[in-house]
Order: structure tokens, then C-alpha cells, then sequence
């Protein structure tokens, strides 16, 4: 049967049952109800209860619920209390998160045209947008949005917009004749328009074909359905989150029988099987790693980075290839005047030539409407004092002769003085045919076209004849004998802080790639100016090229390949994930309707928060809210100091966690009495492990984290050392505490004596490991401890906090502490310093064993 753009116009309305005269009101709505409104559908959305409810799913979580469920049997209400608090409150948190993601599809329905103008029964009427259907005849005219998909059946110098949804920076001209070649992408079926896309120029009438999902616009809201995405460390938290579930059962039977078979009571050894379960969880965990998310957040938006997603914080530190949309992410998005060259002489009728010979004009609020190529010219006659409207009253237009796509070509005449001015313009080749030169004149005139379109730049000749006299007639035979007047040559060019950008992501270790709608050429002379490829002779994949390859040809390709030109939004798609298939962390930048599925897809998906549309900025995981490429690097390098400062906490609160494991597991071994009491861990694991991991956030970046690679995404979260280090400094801990235990015994403290010293060791000894784990390579001793004050503050209060504990007796009570003397406090004070020393000496030989390979 054929595409609509293959057939003639009469085919087309006789395959949809309609004439130029339009549907008559009844067919209109029996077809209405047929096809249904011409709306876009909402995806299935999740339900608030569902969203709230699958916080509740981690299997930490689970676990902690099943400790809170424990707790209350056996009476430890305190205790309960205090953890189901921490399991709500990270649910409201997540729950606010993913809400707001959720919301990407509903703008599409924004993007339609709300009315439109309709032939019916052979009458011009305007209805809304949603009420057209197939069949239809819809009338066009400069500064429409286009309401749905149609083919062209009349036009007077249309030309449409179409970078939205194709990525075309530059007007195109529209035909009604039937384009014969097989599978041609949107941008190239030039007798067809597209719903979203504007009409920048001319007047015409169309057939409407599809409405509703079945438009082009249509299919990539289809595509913007919710699926659900993981980031790198949420992957790792949940593998680890099993695993280490896992290992807390095991243990906790094992201490759990073992003390039964040694014949200690039951309900003793279940509570400290308990207490043991509670120590190995990190409760705070998930809520601390979301704050330093959303801290990072915070600190992006100063830089111009608005992050919708938290994770997306955490992602951009793994991210290996950014996949940029050239129009208005790597380019300015406007049409510019770069090459000017007149014929001798002839310098000042040249710029007149650019100031009046077009068909633009300006709106209400004063800026010009129409052609982005004939708008380029305005302004750059503007620039050298050339003014259109002063121009217009030297030489008034008194005929025009339209482009036309057969031409190529577009005439004006003007009336200067006693005579008269022809002006035309228009494709190289087509205004050298008419042009009064010999061949040779020509082929050096053409020769320098080929010069400057190898440059990505788009050429336009003009040329001129005077008149005596008015002709009688307009038409096509006045392009005849025409004198070269000279040529222009536009580009949409780099935006001038991008060169730098690029360059410093290669230092990252980062893969710069440019997908784009335009042509081969134009992509490849950007792409070049951007360093983005350093040889011409490098290979540019087309979008046909891309149609002719398999998944698994294609996922071979993407990994060479730097450059991607007259791609759609379907093959934009299939390059993300071909390089997710190649275990690559794809960030994935736009501004169009026709970026929006694969920003969804993308790991990251970046938005221009000032041209982008809604679709893209609520379907990407960060806007740039100044729509400065640079700023993602400035993004990515804040996103590697997050994530090395979630490591550290990481690395900080199991450390401390495995302290209490292990002196909780081997106290019994050793004859000794539970040291600690499940409310004492849980306050260690908030407090504790809280204040100072959460100063953590505020480390400053290594200064050399812009120039390492990128971290292997399958590299494993405990990798460079880090278990060593966790286990190391937890042994450390556990000895520490054991040691204090066993003094207060032979000093003969009683039992409530023993566990405040333990719990008051294990707090302040985890104090110093927070200092420590700011840095793996660097002694404690010599780091620059004022540099983050938020530390120093942390610090400060948690040591409050935790005399208060001790010494204000209406606490008491509550976290079943007692008063310690000062033979004790001074204890604990050698026993902190030699734990200090020890760990600091451990930590430097593990990290010179892992550089020394």
C-alpha cells in the first residue's frame, strides 16, 4: 500500500474517504468515535498508596520491622518505637521521590495545539484540537502549532519548524508531490507534517492521516512509559542489603544456640541475639545516604544543575559516554551569519539584498517571525548598519516571487528611484544556473560553495538585474541573465564553552558523542569545531545506516563510534541502550520532544532548562538551568565528590557497625557480660553514625578527581582496599571495647558500669574513625582538619550529647546509662589513643599495599 508521503494527493483522500471540501459533520463524528479524541494517553501511572507502599519493600527494611516487631514482645518498647520512627520517616522521604518522578507524561498533553482551523462540509470553522479526526482537512498558517499528522494537499510557501520533534535547527520547506523512496525518517518526508512542529512560513491546507498515539509525537510518549531504573549504588546497596541479611541471621542462631547450649538463659541470649541483629543493621543507612543526595542536590543548584532525581547525584560520578543533541545543547540553537562575500564593488547592495529579499516580519512583542535562515541574514545586515525597514523605504517592494522547492529560488523587486531592482536568492546551484558568467566563472563560484558546505555551513547565492521598467508579468522567466551579487554562508554554531568542556570530560575519562537530526556533513564539520572527532576521515552514522543493523551489530558499532547524524528519536533510543548493553553509564542530553524517551532511558538524562520543553525537563533527571553543556562538567565532577563522600560514610558506619558486632559476639566467648544494650547501639547507629556521616557530605573533591576514569560500572562497591579498611578499623574497635570491659571488671565496676563505659568507648573511638575515614591515604595527623567545619561540628556535638547521656540522671531511664568517674573517663581517654595510633598505622599500610598493586 505504500507510506502516505509515496502516494499523490488524490490517493491519499481517496484511501481516507475525504475531498478538499472536508468531512461532513456526521462522518466527523462517526470517525470520532472510531478513533477516538485526538489526545495523548496517559501511560498507567502508579497509584500514591503503591509508590508509598514499595518503600517498604528493602530488605533491610524487612528486617528492621521484624527487630521492632521483637522488640515490643519482649517489652523493649523504647527500642521499637525508635526504629519503626526510622523506617517511616525514609519512607516519606523515598515516597516524595519517586512521586515526583513520576509526572514526565502528563506534560505531553500540554504540547497539543488547544484549537484548530477545520474544513467541513466545504466551511472554514475552528474547533478544539481533540475533536479531529482522520479524514480531515485542517488549514495552515505562519505560527500554527500543527495539531496532528498530515499530508500536504495544497501550500504557498510553507515551511515548518520541526526541530522539536526531528532535531532540525533550520526551516523546512514543505511540497505536495509524492516522495517515492522507502523508509524515510520524518525529517526527509517533506509533504508531510508532524503534530508539536510549527509553521514558521507561507499558508496551506492538509489532510489529517494520524491523530492521537498513532502521530509521530504519539509514539514517543508511548515510549515514555515508567519503567523501573537503578542507579549503580542502589544496585550495590540492595546486593549488599541481602547479603549482609543474610550473615545477621546466621550469626544471630549461632550466638543464639551457642548460649543455649552453654546454659545461659533463654531470654538473655535472645536479647542479645537481638541486640547483635540491630548492631549489624545500619537503620540510618538509607535515610543518610538520601540526605547526602540531597545535600549534593542543593549543592548542584548553586552551579546552574537542578536535580530532579536524587540518584541521579550518585550517577553522574559513574557516568562513561554523554550523548549530546547538537541543536541548543552543543550549539546555540540559531541560525548565524558566518561567511559573507560580495562580488567587487558590490559590498553595500549585497547587505540590502540580505535586509529585504525575505518574507519575515515581527510580532507583537517585537521579535521577527518566519524562515531561521532569512531571520540570520536580517540581523546580520543589522549588525554592519543595515537596517530592514529603513532599506524597505529606500527600495519598496512592489512584486514577489515566492520560493518554490522545484526553483530553489526566491525573487523580489524593488522600485529605486526611476528603476527598478531584482532580487534574487537562493541554492548555489540553482541561482548559478541563471547567472550571467561563463562555465568557469560558475564552477569557481560553486567550487567555493563545496569549501564552505564542507564546513557545515548552508550557502545561499544572490545575484541581481535592473529593470527599466515594471514587467507586465511575474513569473520564473525573469531568473534569466542574472549579475552575482554575491554569497552568504550560515551555521548554528558551537556554543564557546563547550570546546573546553569536552576537552576536560576526555581528562575524565568520559566519552563525548553527538546525536543529531541534521545532516552528515553540518554534524561533521560541528563535531570537528567541538574536538568531538579529531579526523575527517572519521566514520558518522547515519540514521539509515543505524535502520540496517541488528541489537548486536549495532551495540559492536556505538562503542567506535563518536558521531551520529539524521537519527530519530526510535534510533536515539537504541543508541542508549546498545551502550547500556555494553555496560556503559549513558548520560544523555536534550532539549526536544524527540529527546524525551531517551532521556528517560538514559542512566541520566540531562535537560536545557531554558529552551527545553516540559516534555524533556520532566523527563530528565537534571535540568541546566543556564543550558551550559560545561555545566555538566561541572555536575559530573560534583557528582564523583558525592559519591567518593558516600563511600567514606559507607565505609565509616560499618566499620563501626562491625565493632559492635564482633564485640557483642565474642563478649560471651570470654566469659564476659552483654557489653551494650540494644538501645545503646541504636543510639550509636543514629547519633553516632548519623551526625558526623552526614558531616562526611561536606569533604571537599580530591584535586585531582577530574582526571581519573571513570569507575568500571561493575567494579565492586568494596573495591581499592575499602574491606580491608572496614574490617581493619572494626576489629580495632571491638578490641578497644572488649579491653575497657575487661578493666571495668577488675576495678570492680558494677554491670550498668560496665555497659556505659563500653557504650561511651564505642562512641567516642568511633568519633576518631569518622576523622580517619576522611581520607585512606593520608595519616590523621596530617590532614587539614579545619576544612570542613561541619565535621569539626559534628564532632563537638555528638560529644555533647553523649556526656549528657552520662551525667544528666533524668536520661538515665531512658538509655540506661550511669555516672562514670574519672578513673574511668581517664581510661577510656589511653585506650581512644592507642586505638587512634593503631588504626591510623593499619589504614596507611592497607592503601600503600593496594597502589603497590
Amino acid at each position: 500500500m505504500g507510506e502516505w508521503y509515496q502516494k499523490n494527493v488524490q490517493a491519499v483522500l481517496d484511501e481516507l474517504r475525504t475531498s478538499d471540501k472536508g468531512l461532513s459533520d456526521a462522518e466527523a463524528q462517526s470517525r470520532l468515535q472510531e478513533y477516538g479524541e485526538n489526545k495523548l494517553q496517559e501511560a498507567k501511572q502508579k497509584s500514591r498508596l503503591s509508590i508509598f507502599l514499595a518503600q517498604f519493600r528493602d530488605i533491610m527494611i524487612i528486617i528492621l520491622f521484624a527487630a521492632a516487631i521483637v522488640s515490643f514482645i519482649v517489652g523493649e518498647t523504647t527500642d521499637a518505637f525508635v526504629i519503626i520512627a526510622i523506617i517511616i520517616a525514609n519512607a516519606i522521604v523515598g515516597y516524595i521521590q519517586e512521586y515526583k518522578a513520576e509526572e514526565s507524561i502528563r506534560m505531553l498533553q500540554q504540547m497539543a495545539a488547544q484549537h484548530t482551523v477545520v474544513v467541513r462540509n466545504g466551511v472554514h470553522s475552528d474547533i478544539e484540537a481533540s475533536q479531529l479526526v482522520p479524514g480531515d482537512i485542517i488549514a495552515l498558517e505562519a505560527g500554527n502549532v500543527i495539531p496532528a499528522d498530515g499530508r500536504l494537499i495544497n501550500e504557498q510557501q510553507l515551511r515548518t519548524e520541526e526541530a522539536p520533534l526531528t532535531g532540525e535547527s533550520h526551516s523546512v520547506d514543505k511540497i505536495t508531490d509524492a516522495v517515492q523512496e522507502d523508509k524515510l525518517l520524518p525529517a526527509d518526508q517533506l509533504n508531510m507534517i508532524f503534530r508539536g512542529t510549527i509553521v514558521s512560513n507561507g499558508s496551506g491546507l492538509a489532510v489529517v492521516t494520524t491523530t492521537g498515539m498513532q502521530t509521530e509525537m504519539g509514539k514517543i510518549a508511548g515510549m515514555l512509559t515508567p519503567g523501573t531504573r537503578h542507579t549503580p549504588l542502589q544496585k550495590r546497596l540492595a546486593k549488599f542489603s541481602k547479603q549482609l541479611a543474610v550473615l545477621v541471621v546466621i550469626i544471630c542462631v549461632l550466638v543464639f544456640v551457642s548460649g543455649w547450649l552453654r546454659g545461659e538463659d533463654k531470654i538473655k541470649m535472645f536479647m542479645t541475639a537481638l541486640s547483635l541483629a540491630v548492631a549489624a543493621l545500619p537503620e540510618a543507612l538509607p535515610a543518610v545516604i538520601t540526605i547526602l543526595l540531597a545535600r549534593g542536590a542543593a549543592g548542584m543548584a548553586k552551579q546552574k544543575a537542578l536535580i530532579r532525581k536524587l540518584p541521579a547525584v550518585e550517577t553522574l560520578g559513574s557516568v562513561t559516554f554523554i550523548c549530546s543533541d547538537k541543536t541548543g545543547t552543543l550549539t546555540q540553537n540559531k541560525m548565524t551569519v558566518v561567511h559573507a562575500a560580495a562580488a567587487e564593488g558590490q559590498e553595500a547592495l549585497l547587505l540590502k539584498a540580505m535586509a529585504i529579499n525575505n518574507e519575515i516580519k515581527k510580532n507583537e512583542i517585537d521579535e521577527w517571525m518566519g524562515d531561521s535562515t532569512e531571520i540570520a541574514l536580517v540581523d546580520y545586515a543589522a549588525e554592519q548598519k543595515i537596517d530592514k525597514a529603513t532599506t524597505e523605504k529606500e527600495m519598496e517592494l512592489v512584486n514577489r516571487l515566492p520560493f518554490e522547492s522545484e526553483r530553489m529560488r526566491m525573487t523580489t523587486i524593488h522600485k529605486s528611484g526611476d528603476k527598478y531592482i531584482l532580487l534574487t536568492k537562493g541554492a548555489p546551484g540553482k541561482v548559478a544556473e541563471v547567472l550571467n558568467l561563463d562555465e568557469d566563472k560558475k564552477k569557481q563560484l560553486l567550487d567555493q560553495n563545496r569549501e564552505l558546505a564542507a564546513k557545515g555551513q548552508r550557502v545561499l547565492f544572490f545575484s541581481y538585474k535592473e529593470l527599466t521598467e515594471l514587467p507586465a508579468k511575474i513569473d520564473p522567466s525573469l531568473e534569466q541573465g542574472l549579475t552575482y551579487l554575491g554569497m552568504a554562508g550560515m551555521i548554528d554554531p558551537p556554543r564557546e564553552e563547550v570546546i573546553a568542556a569536552i576537552e576536560e570530560c576526555k581528562q575524565a575519562g568520559i566519552k563525548s558523542v553527538m546525536i543529531t537530526g541534521d545532516q552528515p556533513l553540518t554534524a561533521k564539520a560541528i563535531a570537528l569545531e567541538l574536538k568531538i572527532i579529531d579526523r575527517e576521515d572519521e566514520a558518522v552514522l547515519t540514521g539509515k545506516d543505524i535502520q540496517e543493523l541488528d541489537d548486536e551489530s549495532l551495540k559492536q558499532k556505538v562503542m567506535e563510534t563518536k558521531l551520529y547524524a539524521r537519527v530519530s528519536p526510535e534510533q536515539k533510543l537504541r543508541i542508549v541502550t546498545a551502550l547500556q548493553d555494553n555496560n556503559e553509564f549513558v548520560a544523555m542530553t536534550g532539549d526536544g520532544v524527540n529527546d524525551a524517551p531517551s532521556l528517560k532511558k538514559a542512566d541520566i538524562g540531562v535537560a536545557m532548562g531554558i529552551t527545553g520543553t516540559d516534555v524533556s525537563k520532566e523527563s530528565a533527571d537534571m535540568i541546566l538551568l543556564d543550558d551550559n553543556f560545561a555545566t555538566i562538567v561541572k555536575a559530573v565532577r560534583e557528582g564523583r565528590r558525592i559519591y567518593n563522600n558516600i563511600r567514606k560514610f559507607i565505609q565509616y558506619v560499618l566499620a563501626c557497625n562491625l565493632g559492635e558486632i564482633l564485640t557483642i559476639f565474642l563478649a560471651p566467648f570470654f566469659g564476659l557480660a552483654i557489653p551494650i544494650l540494644p538501645i545503646h547501639i541504636l543510639w550509636i547507629n543514629l547519633v553516632t553514625d548519623g551526625l558526623p556521616g552526614l558531616a562526611l557530605a561536606s569533604e571537599p573533591a580530591d584535586k585531582d578527581i577530574m582526571k581519573q576514569k571513570p569507575r568500571p560500572p561493575k567494579q565492586s562497591f568494596f573495591a581499592e582496599g575499602m574491606a580491608w579498611q572496614i574490617i581493619s578499623a572494626g576489629i580495632i574497635l571491638a578490641s578497644a571495647a572488649l579491653a575497657i570491659q575487661f578493666w571495668a571488671i577488675e576495678k570492680g565496676y558494677s554491670l550498668a558500669e560496665q555497659q556505659s563505659i563500653v557504650f561511651t568507648v564505642l562512641c567516642l573511638d568511633q568519633l576518631s574513625n569518622a576523622m580517619a575515614v576522611r581520607s585512606n591515604n593520608r595519616s590523621i595527623f596530617t590532614m587539614n582538619i579545619l576544612n570542613n567545619k561541619q565535621m569539626i561540628g559534628a564532632l563537638l556535638l555528638t560529644f555533647a550529647l553523649q556526656v549528657a547521656l552520662v551525667y544528666i540522671p533524668a536520661l538515665h531511664p531512658i538509655f540506661k546509662t550511669t555516672w562514670i568517674d574519672m578513673e574511668a573517663v581517664i581510661a577510656i581517654l589511653v585506650v581512644m589513643v592507642v586505638s587512634t595510633v593503631l588504626r591510623d598505622i593499619t589504614k596507611l599500610l592497607i592503601a600503600r599495599a593496594y597502589r603497590n598493586g
